[in-house]
């Protein structure tokens, strides 16, 4: 399998994907909690069924000394015991922000305020650019059939 397009060969492309890229970069330089980028990453990837983002963020957190219990159990996460309350907040966050068409009128109060309750203005700001950045991604990767399996931990930093 290939990608429809090879967005690094076509040069208004590749600096489109450059500045995208930059965003994803800031976001691993927020105080959000590597674990918690991680985790949100693979479940918004999961949601949206893109292989090779859930390729990516499945061997960035191994290689962040994640346990395969944790990383296997994302899907989910409600019924597991592994995740802090922080973890949970921000996975369910993620959830109703990835699926906001399926609700009416967007993310609930009561979702916010389970997340505001763990992050700091900083965090959250964090954690929404990432869930907003990885729903993009997804849909790029997702279009374009971008193929997974190869990724290698670090790749891209």
């Amino acid at each position: 399998m290939s990608a429809r397009l090879d967005v690094f060969a076509i040069p208004s492309a590749g600096k489109v994907i450059k500045q995208f890229m930059s965003l994803g970069r800031l976001v691993v330089e927020s105080p959000l909690p590597a674990a918690t980028r991680e985790l949100v990453s693979l479940r918004v990837s999961q949601i949206n069924g893109c292989a090779v983002c859930i390729d990516m963020h499945t061997k960035e957190a191994a290689a962040a000394g994640e346990t395969s219990v944790r990383i296997n159990l994302v899907a989910a996460w409600r019924e597991a015991t592994v995740y802090t309350e922080a973890e949970r907040a921000a996975l369910e966050l993620a959830e109703q922000a990835t699926r906001i068409a399926d609700g009416a009128g967007g993310v609930p109060d009561e979702v916010w305020e389970r997340a505001a309750k763990h992050y700091d203005e900083e965090q959250l700001v964090a954690l929404v650019t990432l869930i907003a950045f990885m729903n993009t991604a997804n849909r790029l990767n997702v279009v374009l059939q971008q193929p997974a399996g190869d990724y290698q931990p670090g790749q891209f930093k």
